[in-house]
């Protein structure tokens, strides 16, 4: 992602805090105008204005929330009809963190609206348009739950299992378009999510927690080395070789169009 030629747009979502938050700064330092859309119009504003004033860029606030359907239909016609934008970073998502029997089923729906849905449907919008382009980034923020689940995350492992597959096929299908997806797995790091949760970010281990400045800056320094999947915390590369293939190895031994021998009878 090198430094853009002038009138350049990078749209976030989730921006007015946290990770949303460090990518405005260092896309705006790159040299992006920026769109920013999040629920809080005071930290939006605010936002914008730092970021202007620190790298003497354009930045416009968008006050919306992404899983109300007016609302997200909004900032699909900016990514559809907007020819300045360049990056759409999909960081905007929820977690509501306990076991499917204690939580309501509005829990479940509101972090499959926004993790899933919305990340979908912003994709989609643009996927398009950078085609006819020939150009453009789609970063989509997943979580090492993508690959794992908790007693207490079944919902939220679900959605972001979605961000990688979706996010893996994506990839496949622009290869040689123009058009670029980079899938970014953090894992714990300190954001406001947690606190909303359901487990407060003083419960976990703090040795483990990675700082919103150093996941954002890892993610776009795998982005700089050529990365389409990055793991900000995973320091030895070649795990993520071996676990894709232990996955084409068992995603081949299911071709073969007959059960098992375990499951014959008799």
């Amino acid at each position: 992602m090198t430094t853009p030629n002038s009138k350049k747009v990078a749209l976030v979502t989730g921006a007015s805090s946290g990770i949303g938050a460090v990518y405005a700064d260092r896309l705006a330092a790159r040299g992006y105008d920026l769109i920013l859309v999040a629920r809080r119009a005071d930290r939006l504003e605010a936002l914008c204005a730092q970021v202007s004033k620190a790298h003497g860029i354009k930045a416009e606030a968008i006050v919306a929330d992404l899983t109300q359907d007016e609302d997200l239909a909004r900032i699909e016609t900016i990514l559809s009809t907007n020819a300045d934008v360049r990056v759409l970073v999909n960081n905007a998502g929820i977690a509501r963190l306990g076991p499917v029997a204690q939580r309501t089923a509005g829990d479940a729906l509101s972090q499959i609206a926004l993790n899933i849905t919305a990340l979908t449907r912003l994709s989609q919008a643009v996927v398009p348009a950078f085609i006819a382009r020939k150009e453009g980034v789609i970063i989509n923020i997943a979580s090492v739950l993508a690959i794992h689940s908790l007693p207490i995350s079944a919902v939220y492992s679900g959605t972001k299992a979605f961000v990688l597959q979706y996010s893996r096929g994506l990839q496949e299908e622009l290869a040689g378009t123009g058009v670029k997806v980079q899938l970014v797995l953090p894992a714990s790091t300190a954001t406001e999510i947690w606190d909303l949760s359901g487990v407060p970010l003083a419960a976990l281990n703090q040795d483990a927690l990675m700082t919103t400045e150093h996941m954002v800056d890892a993610a776009l320094a795998g982005w700089d080395q050529g990365e389409t999947i990055t793991w900000p915390s995973v320091a030895d590369a070649a795990l993520w070789g071996k676990y894709e293939a232990a996955r084409t190895e068992l995603f081949a031994a299911t071709q073969v169009g007959k059960p098992a021998a375990r499951y014959l009878v008799g």
